[in-house]
């Protein structure tokens, strides 16, 4: 197949990032991964100079030329794109690339809940280093919310569960808290004794920052073993998960349909038995109707599809697509 028509579809997150080449049947017909997209670091333009890098290399794997591929449709799912300024802003930069004249870009959430469902009709939460939710219709309809933080009423993910379990562990063991395992356990894991000592550590930079995602298996950890303050953040994570999936089926008009609902991201993909249960026991009560799901599939896939859906030659390109990322 030559590249005539060829479709592009983009997920780039924080940390990666994705590109596809596709033909309008869905096969692929050239990728390329790279690092993440950051505009809010590095600016819009050297966020794009790093994609469009990414971009020339699937397009060459494609037998694409130099310099710039002519297609017929960009797909981008981006992380960053929380607001629908920050969309626009992003959807105009790209469009200024000359790679399509036809451009929609989206946040990244959208690629995961495209991917989890086989029409784009459903709500998906994604809970990895921060949370999110989404929700799409088939006539175009959207749901979704600024998750930017705590500013916009956000709670919980892997960075803040990590903080959370550091907060409470810190009181512990001065006595300003109730006890909790927490307080032996987060320093344990970096070989310390003491909380002091990972107060410490964390503060002078002995321990990169990063470093404190790695707490986050750790509190679910304590959690499974018993401890009180631990399960009550892992419940207090389950009912975000249900609030956020809960007010997007609400604004779709779901609530009362048998709907998707597909969780995503490092916390929710890594199946923690109590998470799982307290999620399914809330939903059962608020959103009957939902139907879980998790979805393990990579988010470029749903960035495909949501090209095809407009541009593909109907469900079998879909299917060929899926069977490529099966």
């Amino acid at each position: 197949m030559g590249l005539n028509g060829s479709l592009l579809a983009i997920d780039a997150g924080n940390s990666k990032t994705d590109v596809a080449v596709l033909g309008r049947d869905g096969s692929v017909l050239g990728a390329a991964r790279g690092g993440g997209f950051q505009p809010p670091v590095v600016g819009v333009e050297a966020a794009l100079d790093g994609l469009a890098e990414i971009v020339g290399r699937a397009w060459a794997a494609a037998g694409g030329r130099a310099p710039a591929p002519v297609l017929a449709h960009v797909s981008a799912c981006l992380a960053n794109a929380d607001l629908a300024v920050e969309e626009a802003e992003l959807q105009a930069a790209i469009e200024a690339r000359g790679w399509s004249r036809s451009v929609h870009v989206r946040n990244d959430t959208f690629a995961l809940l495209r991917a989890g469902v086989d029409e784009p009709r459903g709500v998906a939460v994604v809970c990895g280093a921060g949370i999110n939710c989404v929700g799409m219709l088939p006539d175009g309809r959207t749901a979704r919310f600024p998750a930017i933080g705590k500013i916009s009423g956000d709670w919980g993910g892997g960075g803040g569960l990590a903080d959370e379990a550091l907060w409470w562990a810190a009181r512990a063991e001065d006595g300003r808290g109730e006890p909790t395992a927490l307080s032996r356990a987060l320093p344990a894991h970096f070989g310390l004794e003491t909380m002091y000592a990972l107060i410490e550590a964390l503060h002078l930079g002995r321990i990169p920052a990063a470093g404190r995602h790695e707490l986050t298996p750790v509190l679910f950890r304590v959690s499974a073993a018993g401890d009180p303050v631990a399960r009550s953040l892992v419940h207090r994570q389950a009912e975000e998960v249900v609030a956020l999936a809960t007010v997007a089926l609400g604004r779709l008009g779901l609530l009362a349909e048998e709907t998707p609902v597909i969780l995503g991201g490092s916390v929710l993909a890594a199946r923690h038995p109590e998470l799982d249960g307290r999620i399914a026991e809330l939903l059962a009560v608020r959103a009957p109707k939902a139907v879980v799901g998790v979805v393990t599939s990579p988010p470029v896939l749903g960035a495909g599809l949501l090209a095809l859906d407009r541009w593909g030659d109907g469900p079998e390109a879909a299917a060929r697509l899926r069977a490529h990322y099966a």
